[in-house]
């Protein structure tokens, strides 16, 4: 199969030889292709949060037409299958530019693949989403992906901004710790999605029969979102731990602002989180919750790249670099 895939990806750099793209113009793609991929997470959240998860309560057509009924629920879950259409551009883009960016670099063109392959992911999981009428194992999944796919442009970002050779290295112990934020985040925001998907804003609008998260009757949401922030806690300490970290073992500049703005994030999300739970979760401070999230991972994964790679002693770099070499060709 991979064999297959590398023969159609020299099929069609060959194609297009005649078009070029600078490792500067490509970055500006790849940070386009972030962009919208964030972009569509806030569109997926605005439906769930106003209860239109189902106002298309079929797919790909919704109210048995390709065009949906003049209701407000089906235009806005409508609307956001119509953002689909310029995400899935501008995944494919960068995986399509990748091919003509010169130099070549094939780490690129197979971490690009992932974008528009996990968008077409995304859009069968959000078929079988409506199909199986927001269950909340479905709607967690969804969301999942959708964090999945921002961490693959993310590295898409931050790979194309350097040539190969120029990776920043650091303490061990700071990598390790950078490492170990990126799993807490992610953990974070699935216990999040589970706090979500056991309270009021299922998906669903009102009369809608929901199969909401629940395990302990009425004191499922309020063990899982306790859980949620015992979590976001232990993140945050962590958080801190980086940003003292990186002063300590005198880091560049690039991991300190990264850990720093990190840190102001988690701040303002724990502000918004308690204001939310004090205000019995209004929407639209619970969306602005989810974007902050969708920022906050971004962040997280900034701080594990800024981190870069434990540093290695001069014999071991060097048996290293030859077999590194090989995964970057130029043409």
């Amino acid at each position: 199969m991979l064999k297959a895939m590398s023969a159609q990806i020299q099929r069609l750099r060959e194609r297009t030889n005649g078009y070029t793209v600078t490792p500067s113009q490509y970055a500006r793609v790849a940070w386009a292709a972030l962009g919208a991929l964030a972009l569509i997470v806030l569109s997926g959240a605005a439906v769930r949060l106003t209860g239109s998860g189902l106002g298309c309560d079929q797919w790909p057509k919704c109210g048995g037409n390709v065009y949906p009924p003049l209701t407000t629920h089906a235009v806005i879950e409508f609307s956001n299958r119509l953002v689909t259409v310029p995400v899935s551009i501008a995944a494919i883009l960068a995986w399509v530019l990748a091919l003509r960016r010169r130099p070549y670099r094939r780490d690129l063109v197979w971490l690009s693949a992932t974008l528009p392959l996990g968008v077409m992911g995304q859009a069968v999981l959000g078929g079988l989403t409506v199909r199986g009428a927001l269950d909340y194992g479905w709607v967690m999944g969804h969301f999942a992906l959708s964090m999945l796919i921002v961490a693959c442009a993310w590295a898409l970002v931050w790979r194309s901004r350097s040539e190969p050779g120029q990776r920043e290295t650091s303490n061990r112990g700071l990598v390790i710790c950078s490492r170990v934020l990126v799993a807490l985040a992610g953990l974070t925001i699935f216990a999040g999605t589970a706090a979500t998907a056991a309270g009021p804003h299922a998906g669903g609008s009102p009369g809608q029969k929901i199969n909401r998260l629940q395990f302990d009757g009425r004191g499922t949401m309020d063990f899982v979102i306790h859980r949620h922030g015992e979590i976001a806690l232990t993140f945050g300490v962590v958080a801190l731990l980086m940003w003292w970290l990186a002063r300590r073992l005198a880091s560049g500049s690039t991991v300190q602002r990264a850990s720093t703005s990190l840190c102001a994030l988690l701040a303002l999300q724990g502000a918004v989180g308690l204001d939310q739970y004090e205000t019995h979760l209004p929407t639209e401070l619970v969306w602005v919750h989810v974007g902050l999230a969708c920022a906050t991972w971004i962040v997280a994964l900034w701080v594990a790249s800024a981190a870069g790679a434990p540093r290695l002693k001069p014999a071991a770099a060097r048996e290293q670099l030859a077999p590194a070499a090989s995964a970057y060709t130029s043409v």
